[in-house]
């Protein structure tokens, strides 16, 4: 039985007889829900008065919150029948799934295909939404580079066999993206498959090579674009005042508003600084107005679930691979370093602990199809869950 079938069936959380092994791991579902719906509520505060500003003037005071509702609720769907899908047949298709990837970074590129907004080609427009393919290619990146570290186990310590097939994907991957330009999600990408190699047991000279060359490639692509050297400069004295109404502009906004929030914040729907002073306060800059309305414990207690989130993904991960299903355990791992890596940018960045960078926080930001594949990749999570339960319970999956 699949794992919707079971949550739609009325199953009960133990089985009477058999063993009081929950169905699926019910804190973990719900401390995704209450990031979800969390992001939800901060998005509607967040964006509520832009519509007074000239750039969206013409939108509505609801049309970020309702686009985020909608874009949930087909991230939901999504979910749902990705949770039906055993991890056995995710492996088979995990190769088709990142080509179908590059082809659409490729795709994007295009001109008159790719649309371009501020000088950036990442989306590509269906309509009424604009579908940006890099968030795709993390979770193809997850798959792939799970089923890659599953199918070169034995080569993993070999240079040409092992290391040099998963660095021409990367940076075939990186060319691409670097083309629109889109070095935020190169960087999580890139996390993703090292990290992921990692796990699977890469040589360690071959893994401190590897990391070495996107360590020093990083570097070097800051060093030769002037606009990301001075990125990376000015977050270091936001407060001077070349940088401040410069390019640190969004950071000592950001540092000013969770300053006012102190401890307990200045209220929900109270902040200030969303009032047209701090820009893309609703997508990077969430957690700012976060800390400005519920203070130091509002932002604490983001991190912690984030935390228990991730914590859950590993361990859910390490025990499908003590039950040798190795595919699906690095899986589960490659979500959650995923969401670890993603946030712990997003909210140095807005901390000023790292240089400004234009990525949003899992599952709270608003983004159509970024939260749409955080979902689907927490249902891949969820799947691993239910096998492993089902494993458990002597059922085959």
């Amino acid at each position: 039985m699949s794992l919707f079938a079971e949550l739609t069936s009325g199953v009960n959380a133990v089985r009477p007889g058999r063993t009081a092994l929950p169905v699926l791991d019910r804190p973990l579902l719900t401390a995704t829900l209450m990031l979800t719906l969390f992001g939800l509520l901060m998005v509607y505060s967040a964006s509520i008065a832009l519509a007074d500003g000239p750039r969206y003037e013409s939108y509505g005071r609801y049309y970020f919150v309702i686009r985020h509702a909608l874009f949930i609720v087909v991230g939901v769907v999504l979910a749902m029948f990705t949770a039906t899908v055993p991890l056995r047949v995710w492996q088979k298709l995990a190769v088709p799934v990142f080509v179908l990837a590059i082809f659409l970074l490729v795709v994007v590129l295009i001109p008159g295909i790719g649309r371009e907004v501020n000088g950036a080609r990442r989306w590509l427009p269906l309509g009424i939404i604009n579908f940006q393919p890099s968030e795709l290619m993390k979770v193809a990146m997850v798959l792939y580079a799970a089923d890659y570290t599953v199918r070169k186990q034995q080569h993993l310590h070999a240079f040409v066999r092992g290391f040099l097939p998963m660095a021409v994907a990367l940076g075939l991957v990186g060319v691409l993206l670097l083309m629109e330009p889109d070095l935020g999600a190169f960087m999580v990408i890139v996390a993703i498959a090292v990290g992921i190699l990692f796990i699977g047991g890469i040589n360690g000279k071959l893994f401190s090579a590897l990391l070495g060359i996107m360590v020093s490639s990083f570097l070097l692509l800051i060093w030769l674009s002037p606009w990301r050297r001075e990125r990376l400069f000015v977050y270091l004295d936001p407060w001077n005042p070349d940088n401040a109404y410069g390019s640190a502009y969004q950071l000592s906004h950001s540092l000013i508003a969770l300053g006012r929030g102190e401890w307990f914040g200045v209220g929900l729907g109270s902040s200030v600084e969303k009032l047209h002073y701090l820009p893309e306060a609703h997508t990077d800059f969430i957690v700012a107005v976060i800390g400005e309305e519920l203070g130091f414990v509002g932002v604490a207690a983001l991190v912690l679930t984030f935390g228990f989130v991730i914590w859950r993904g590993f361990n859910i991960g390490r025990q499908a691979c003590a039950m040798d299903r190795l595919f699906s355990g690095v899986v589960a791992q490659g979500v959650a370093l995923w969401f670890g890596v993603q946030a712990f940018i997003n909210i140095g960045v807005v901390l000023g602990l790292l240089p400004t960078k234009g990525l949003t926080l899992p599952l709270v930001s608003y983004g159509g199809s970024g939260i749409v594949m955080n979902l689907v990749a927490f249902a891949l999570l969820m799947r691993v869950d239910f096998e492993n339960r089902q494993m458990m319970r002597g059922k085959r999956t």
